[in-house]
């Protein structure tokens, strides 16, 4: 088994995050996103979306998507559990989870990909050739903005963002307050209660993978 990553791209840091709370090891193969190495013919025939993480089983399987490849873990490892024990945490968890990643990590991602100057003609992550459009950048810096200060107060409430314990839900919205400082956007000093969720979570030994 194996996992095709890129080692600065956020996505794969969540898969590495995960699978360090597993306690497993899984050597990794980089992929040079620069230089476009994901939309080669090989690459293509690893993940024909064309992006990372992507994990390779022992029988040649490959699992793109950092949901799908987490799911994949956590069903063959189940502890320590990461998405829940019972139908209610379950259903949590994949809420708070879905809610970082469209509220937040999607929000950065158009604040990133439609201003940076190697994503001038692939704006989007896949396959197709899309412009960067100005203004989905704008509108990706305030809602990354917003997605900070709901989570500030979302996390007055409870000690995790899906409740009182580390899932996988968390490791969606620390990488992606981390994203946010490619964007030159920071937790605002006022935030207390995200302070000091971003510092809990930061300090989890996975948090360096």
């Amino acid at each position: 088994m194996k996992l095709y990553d890129c080692q600065p791209a956020p996505n794969p840091r969540r898969v590495r995050i995960f699978i360090a709370e597993k306690g497993l090891e899984i050597p990794t193969v980089q992929v040079d996103l620069i230089n476009r190495e994901q939309h080669s013919e090989a690459f293509r025939q690893i993940n024909p979306f064309c992006d990372v993480p992507v994990l390779e089983l022992d029988d040649g399987t490959c699992i793109s998507q950092v949901n799908g490849i987490c799911r994949y873990i956590e069903a063959a490892h189940p502890e320590p559990n990461l998405y829940g024990t019972d139908a209610k945490e379950q259903g949590l968890i994949a809420m708070w989870d879905n809610y970082a990643f469209t509220q937040g990590m999607s929000a950065v991602a158009d604040a990133f990909r439609n201003t940076a100057k190697g994503f001038s003609d692939h704006a989007v992550v896949g396959p197709r050739s899309y412009a960067q459009i100005p203004a989905l950048a704008e509108r990706g810096r305030s809602r990354t903005q917003d997605f900070m200060s709901d989570l500030n107060k979302y996390l007055g409430e409870r000690e995790y963002l899906a409740g009182e314990r580390f899932s996988a839900a968390d490791i969606t919205a620390m990488v992606t307050i981390d994203f946010a400082k490619w964007v030159k956007i920071e937790i605002p000093e006022e935030h207390n209660n995200l302070k000091r969720w971003y510092e809990a979570v930061s300090s989890r030994p996975s948090a360096k993978a």
